[in-house]
């Protein structure tokens, strides 16, 4: 068999390898070249193109920290503590479905039957709120149930009243949340996921078309890749003249740099001058006003009513211990 090989048409063949491997595996031998230190002809990126992208860094890290966070207001028990344990027939009416049936009883079992849970009744919600509400109206008719002197005991009505008040204040805040969810988390989520993420895709676009462009001007003034070498050991070719064809392959390069460049900026301004993320927080605030305002009214109805039995108890109870 015949053994012999054209060594000089084998060297030609490894020496046109470059323009030959697809667009993909050019632009990993060049970041690894670079990576190695074995150029120093990187083309540099726009000043302005570099502050753009610290601004968009800076806006998904505000994001994700605003989001790690804010996220809790999908999660109903997010303030429901943790140290109780209610079971299902204390979570199976609402509290003003028990005190409304409690008011028709007539009876210590009927009382009781109004606490228990219809066998297909849907768990209420575990807010800190609801679990007040159903708290203060058990104890409550605790202290129905053994009073024994004349008229109702006042703490007990107290009691009762604070449980439907507390419940209201506990649907309000399950509304704020509603609303944030889908007025403020919804937006960011969208931002960051969405908007942001077309930004980082045109930023790999525009790193990728520059490692292309490179790739082609080392390929072109035939610099050569060599493993354990620095860019100082690496001895590229004595410069010369290009030819027309190098010369148009680096023109078409650096047009396809500067076009996927351009959109990169267009991309990056959308999203930081979008004025979605400022009306999302606008609306957060605006569910957290309503919801605060919304428990102040409750409140400011019920203290006075509280403030009432108090008085009527200081005064009887002044009335009976007096010599």
């Amino acid at each position: 068999m015949d053994f012999n090989v054209d060594f000089k048409s084998f060297g030609k063949n490894l020496s046109d390898l470059g323009a030959q491997i697809t667009p993909f595996a050019s632009r990993t031998f060049q970041y690894t070249k670079e990576q190695l230190g074995q150029t120093d002809d990187k083309t540099q990126l726009p000043p302005d193109y570099i502050d753009l992208e610290k601004r968009v860094d800076a806006l998904k890290q505000a994001h994700q920290k605003m989001l790690s966070v804010t996220s809790t207001y999908s999660n109903e028990t997010y303030d429901y503590p943790a140290n109780i344990k209610e079971t299902f027939q204390d979570l199976g009416r609402t509290v003003s479905e028990k005190v409304h049936l409690l008011s028709s009883a007539t009876s210590p079992g009927e009382a009781q039957a109004a606490l228990v849970a219809p066998p297909s009744a849907k768990p209420q919600p575990k807010t800190f709120s609801h679990a007040i509400a159903r708290a203060s109206l058990s104890s409550s008719q605790m202290l129905h149930q053994n009073h024994t002197g004349a008229g109702e005991d006042p703490l007990a009505t107290a009691l009762e009243k604070y449980a439907l008040a507390s419940e209201r204040v506990g649907e309000a805040r399950l509304a704020q949340d509603s609303q944030i969810q889908s007025r403020f988390l919804a937006g960011w989520n969208t931002t960051l996921n969405t908007n942001l993420n077309f930004a980082t895709r045109a930023r790999k676009n525009v790193e990728n078309s520059r490692l292309s462009l490179d790739a082609v001007k080392a390929h072109a003034k035939g610099t050569t890749f060599k493993l354990g070498q620095g860019a100082q050991g690496a001895q590229p070719h004595e410069e010369q003249e290009l030819s027309p064809e190098a010369q148009e392959e680096i023109e078409k390069a650096e047009d396809e740099f500067v076009t996927q460049t351009e959109e990169a900026v267009g991309v990056m301004k959308n999203v930081l001058d979008s004025p979605e993320p400022l009306r999302n927080l606008s609306e957060l605030i605006a569910a957290q006003i309503e919801y605060h305002k919304k428990a102040a009214e409750v409140l400011q109805e019920l203290a006075p009513v509280i403030e009432s039995l108090q008085t009527e108890q200081e005064v009887g109870h002044a009335a009976a211990y007096a010599p």
